[in-house]
């Protein structure tokens, strides 16, 4: 991205509709649910099964917050007990490939950045240390 497009991008009403929207996929548990959810829809326990580590108070308020932003949506079907379905939307699908990349990146860097992680706090121990 140039740098007129980075400045453009971060101007008042831009900047604030694209840090909304990162702070919404940059949270511990969306793209994990959205990634979940690339395989079509999920009943809610399957969803909580499915992603790791996820309490079912934060999966709740995820799904909610996806549902409002219109990327997810929600299917109650009138059944005895009843059944909840989740379900990305055309706007849900499209972020699948930013999501995807993102994993790929991660996966891809993650020793890279664990070991410049660990180079950079043995650094700043010594730095300390010195210091003292």
């Amino acid at each position: 991205m140039a740098m007129r497009e980075m400045q453009e991008m971060c101007e008042a009403q831009r900047g604030t509709i694209v840090r909304e929207a990162l702070e919404r996929i940059g949270d511990k548990w969306t793209l994990l649910v959205v990634g979940m959810l690339e395989t079509g829809p999920q009943r809610f326990t399957v969803l909580r099964q499915r992603v790791p580590g996820i309490s079912q108070r934060m999966l709740t308020r995820t799904v909610r917050h996806l549902e409002r932003d219109g990327l997810v949506s929600r299917t109650v079907y009138s059944e005895i007990p009843p059944r909840v379905e989740y379900e990305l939307t055309d706007v849900g699908r499209e972020l699948l490939p930013p999501i995807l990349a993102m994993a790929d990146w991660a996966l891809a860097n993650s020793d890279r950045v664990e070991e410049s992680r660990r180079a950079y706090d043995e650094s700043a121990a010594q730095l300390a240390a010195a210091k003292q």
